[in-house]
């Protein structure tokens, strides 16, 4: 299957509706449909959605996402138990209705969460979708999570380019041999961080050469530590 033929094909097994009756509702032919779910045809976003939403199924509250991008992070398979699946088989079409009346998004609650993208001056410039564990980005609240434009080239030495994306998960304190973002007088920036005796810090940057500075510990004001990072080949 295709990743959009798994959601138009769980959905449609869920409702506990036959392939004739979703082509019907939708105005496509039944062949074209099982093509799509078996991977065979290729589906546009917009007419999955539709397809969908003649199903029954509601808007994602990731709405700015498509389906596709929702498929392609959601092991929709794994997402929804077999005896879930075998259980909504056998409801009656009204039971089945009840709630949001969507596996893909009952998949997507709790799974995904748009994480905000901001730059120098925490302005948010966009944002991306994360997969969620219990609540959690990377060990931290899902909702104290964000990524981070490195605005120029000074960390490069570090494999951190302009543009490039650091994902920051919130921090009290420097920790020692850690990449973290500062809030400095020249706004947020990325340093990598060396704890050194008397409560002092080393912050390191390195553009075409390794340059560091010391400042008292209690100076540093530290917005969260770096954890990830993602680059445009």
């Amino acid at each position: 299957m295709s990743r959009l033929g798994d959601l138009l094909h769980l959905e449609r097994t869920r409702r506990g509706m036959s392939a004739k009756e979703v082509s019907k509702l939708a105005g496509v032919s039944e062949k074209y449909l099982l093509e799509v779910e078996s991977g065979s045809r290729i589906i546009q976003d917009d007419q999955a959605r539709r397809i969908l939403k003649k199903m029954g199924a509601q808007q994602a509250p990731e709405a700015a996402f498509t389906l596709d991008d929702i498929a392609a992070t959601v092991d929709l398979q794994a997402a929804v138990s077999p005896q879930r699946l075998e259980k909504a088989k056998k409801a009656e079409p009204k039971e089945a209705e009840k709630g949001d009346g969507s596996i893909w998004l009952d998949a997507l609650s709790g799974i995904l969460r748009s994480v905000p993208v901001y730059n120098a001056v925490m302005a948010q410039v966009g944002s991306r979708m994360l997969p969620v564990l219990q609540g959690k980005i990377e060990g931290a609240p899902a909702d104290k999570v964000f990524y981070f434009v490195s605005p120029d080239q000074r960390m490069r030495g570090f494999r951190v380019h302009q543009g490039d994306l650091v994902l920051v998960v919130p921090a009290q304190a420097a920790e020692d041999g850690k990449m973290m973002l500062l809030d400095t007088k020249l706004g947020k920036q990325l340093y990598m961080v060396k704890i050194l005796p008397r409560y002092q810090l080393l912050l390191q940057t390195f553009d075409r050469q390794n340059e560091s500075e010391i400042v008292p510990m209690s100076d540093a004001v530290v917005v969260g530590r770096c954890v990830r990072l993602e680059a445009e080949l």
